[in-house]
């Protein structure tokens, strides 16, 4: 932030008296353009504001590819990572969590709610440079766990996956059933460098 700096001009008399009195017209003129000069003194010392420190922008959805890398099955759940390359030729960043929902259907669209945040890790800025990878990891409850009337079980043929700070998704085949009731299936970590584990 710009810091505001004020400067204050002062004057003081001299123990000899001039041989002429200056007019108070005169002194006036003077005390200001004093004032004046201390001002312009001060506001030219003053350091400019710093501007913000440039970096890596973020990365679009065009210089994504999206994976799934490893996965492991538990009691009930199923735990995959999402593994994100810069297929771009320009350094770019990844921070905070994507966006992921199951998608199915003409025209494809939305099937239930979409992943809730896991705050297990903290945010990270990850940056990818060209061909460098960064991952996330999903996790799938299996919709047999709920009941039938509560989960309405559906087939899901996508991810869909929306890069951290973008609106434009990436649609990965992925084959699954899932409930198009809002019941949780879904929770994702944040982007982490690496192509991650499943554990």
């Amino acid at each position: 932030m710009a810091a505001l700096v004020t400067a204050c001009g002062s004057t003081s008399g001299t123990s000899a008296a001039p041989a002429t009195s200056p007019t108070p017209a005169t002194s006036a003129a003077s005390a200001s353009a004093s004032a004046s000069a201390a001002t312009a003194s001060t506001a030219a010392a003053a350091p400019a504001a710093s501007p913000a420190q440039a970096g890596p922008p973020p990365c679009p959805t065009r210089s994504l590819q999206a994976k799934i890398g490893v996965s492991q099955g538990t009691a009930g759940s199923v735990y995959t990572v999402i593994v994100f390359t810069n297929i771009s030729n320009v350094t770019c960043t990844l921070y905070g969590y994507p966006g992921v929902s199951f998608a199915g259907g003409s025209p494809v669209s939305q099937i239930g709610l979409a992943a809730t945040e896991s705050n297990v890790t903290p945010r990270q800025l990850v940056t990818l440079a060209p061909h460098a990878v960064g991952n996330a990891l999903l996790r799938i409850v299996d919709a047999g766990n709920f009941p039938a009337a509560k989960c309405h079980s559906v087939p899901a043929k996508f991810l869909q996956i929306y890069p951290p700070n973008q609106t434009t998704p990436i649609l990965l085949s992925f084959n699954s059933q899932t409930c198009s009731k809002p019941v949780q299936i879904l929770t994702i970590s944040v982007v982490q460098p690496g192509a991650g584990s499943a554990s």
